[in-house]
């Protein structure tokens, strides 16, 4: 088996473009992806192949990034032909030739229907991917729910329990680091085991400010006394205006508040004239998944999460 990336020659990202997708996990059509080329989103040495001596493609990998990303975030797409008889050591085997190009480790998004876990044939084309996975050393497992608010689901009435305003770096730190004590975010979990809160506030911010959406956008939570709340990060994808990151302190907690801060968020972007807002939470997050589904956000599919593990 030989494993490469694929070339800029139109031939061959023909080639790359055309791998044809059997099995029943969604894969991304043609179009999508030569769309996602145009948009330097995937690029010829992110899309990695498995080739047989007689030079068959009999596997597939394509790996994201944003346009002007240096290495690619994502593991998006991850094929192999129904023919191979053992397709998690050939899938291992393409992983870890990425990887070894690329330096690091990105995580890996399987995209499933609901329920997937009811049909048999689903269930065992996600086996092999995570056993492969696992083997190429992405062996930390995050399950999420993916939501979606269209403008048919309305926009909640603001009811004043709330006051929400901009704020300095120095506050948004001190929040960060005060929502992520008792939180039930897997991620934020795993990460303070390995750094302080304010490391981590720092990253968090970071990672947001690196998004595409705006730091104007950004509002602090207030009771009508001053007192701290929470706060709401109105974010975006490359593709949808997007919930990104919001909280409420823990003393505050239980009071319903995060309803308020989520329906801050959505009339946000429905005003700036989104048609369409993402949102992701863990399964195990109920609060959180509980808040979206009140607010009219629907589930959209299930997002299987690999990636690698936090260093000690």
């Amino acid at each position: 088996m030989f494993f490469r990336a694929a070339t800029a020659d139109p031939a061959d990202l023909d080639r790359a473009v055309a791998y044809p997708a059997d099995g029943p996990v969604p894969a991304l059509t043609a179009e999508k992806i030569r769309e996602e080329l145009e948009g330097n989103q995937f690029r010829p040495e992110w899309i990695w192949l498995a080739e047989d001596e007689d030079g068959e493609v009999l596997a597939r990998a394509l790996w994201w990034g944003r346009g002007d990303s240096e290495r690619p975030i994502a593991l998006d797409c991850l094929q192999v032909r129904a023919c191979v008889a053992d397709p998690a050591a050939v899938a291992a085997g393409l992983l870890e030739a990425g990887h070894a190009a690329f330096g690091k480790l990105p995580v890996y998004n399987i995209s499933l229907p609901r329920g997937w876990r009811e049909d048999p044939e689903t269930v065992a084309a996600v086996a092999w991917r995570q056993e492969a996975a696992y083997k190429a050393g992405l062996t930390r497992e995050i399950e999420r729910l993916r939501y979606e608010w269209t403008a048919a689901a309305g926009t909640p009435e603001a009811t004043g329990r709330l006051v929400f305003r901009d704020g300095t770096d120095e506050e948004f730190l001190d929040a960060f680091t005060r929502l992520s004590a008792g939180s039930l975010d897997l991620h934020t979990q795993t990460e303070l085991r390995s750094m302080d809160a304010e490391q981590l506030a720092r990253e968090d911010i970071e990672f947001y400010l690196d998004c595409p959406g705006e730091r104007s956008w950004w509002r602090l939570a207030h009771l009508p006394d001053g007192t701290l709340a929470g706060m709401a990060i109105p974010s975006a994808t490359p593709y949808h205006r997007n919930v990104g990151y919001l909280g409420v302190v823990p003393e505050q907690r239980g009071r319903g508040l995060i309803d308020e801060i989520l329906g801050e968020i959505t009339r946000f972007h429905a005003a700036e004239g989104a048609e369409r807002i993402t949102a992701t939470a863990d399964t195990v997050n109920v609060p959180m998944a509980a808040a979206f589904d009140r607010a009219g956000y629907e589930v959209t599919e299930i997002r299987l999460v690999l990636e690698e593990p936090p260093r000690a």
